[in-house]
C-alpha cells in the first residue's frame, strides 16, 4: 500500500506542477493584468505570515474531498499560475523568473508543492475507494496524519514565504508592499 500512496502522490505532484506552469503561460491583457493586481495588493494589504498560512490551509483542506478535491486542486494550481502570469505582465522582473522555480526551488513553493500534492492525492485514493466500495475505516487515521502534515508544512511555510517577502521588498525587486 505505501509503493502505491508514494506513486500516486508522486503522480499528482507531476500533475499540479504540469497545470501550473499551464496556467503560467496564459496570454494575460494589460488590463486584466491592473485588475488582477489591484485585487491582489488589496487582498495582502495588512497580510502577515498567519493570513498567509490561513489563506493557504482554506486552499488546501477542500483538496482532501474525496473526488472533489482532485477538481479543486487543479484549478488552484491553474489559477496559480495565471496569478504568476499576471503578475509577470506588470512586474518586469517577475516576467524573467521561470515559473516552476518558484515551486521546485524557493522552500515554500515546495511546502506548499507538497502539501497540495498530499491533499490531491489522498483525494483521489479516497474515491477510488468509494468506488470500489471499500469500508473508508481503514482511511481515517492516514487521512487525519496527512492534513496534520499539511497544516504543519503550511504554517512553515506561511512564515517562510512572508519573510522571503519582506526581505525582498526590502532589496527592491518590485514585490508590492503587504
Amino acid at each position: 500500500m505505501n509503493k502505491v500512496r508514494i506513486a500516486t502522490f508522486f503522480v499528482f505532484l507531476g500533475i499540479f506542477a504540469a497545470t501550473y506552469q499551464i496556467g503560467s503561460m496564459s496570454t494575460v491583457s494589460e488590463e486584466e493584468a491592473n485588475v488582477f493586481m489591484s485585487e491582489f495588493e488589496e487582498l495582502v494589504l495588512d497580510i502577515d505570515a498567519f493570513g498567509i498560512f490561513t489563506h493557504n490551509t482554506s486552499i488546501a483542506l477542500p483538496m482532501f474531498i474525496p473526488g472533489f478535491g482532485v477538481a479543486w486542486g487543479l484549478f488552484s494550481a491553474w489559477s496559480t499560475g495565471f496569478a504568476f502570469a499576471a503578475i509577470a505582465t506588470t512586474v518586469p522582473q517577475v516576467a524573467e523568473i521561470p515559473p516552476l522555480s518558484i515551486l521546485f526551488l524557493s522552500p515554500f513553493g515546495l511546502m506548499e508543492l507538497t502539501a497540495y500534492s498530499l491533499g490531491i492525492s489522498r483525494s483521489f485514493i479516497l474515491i477510488r475507494a468509494i468506488s470500489k466500495k471499500v469500508s473508508l475505516g481503514q482511511f481515517v487515521k492516514p487521512t487525519v496524519i496527512e492534513i496534520s502534515v499539511v497544516v504543519a508544512l503550511l504554517l512553515a511555510g506561511g512564515y517562510i514565504e512572508f519573510y522571503m517577502i519582506e526581505l525582498a521588498q526590502e532589496q527592491g525587486f518590485g514585490i508590492p508592499e503587504m
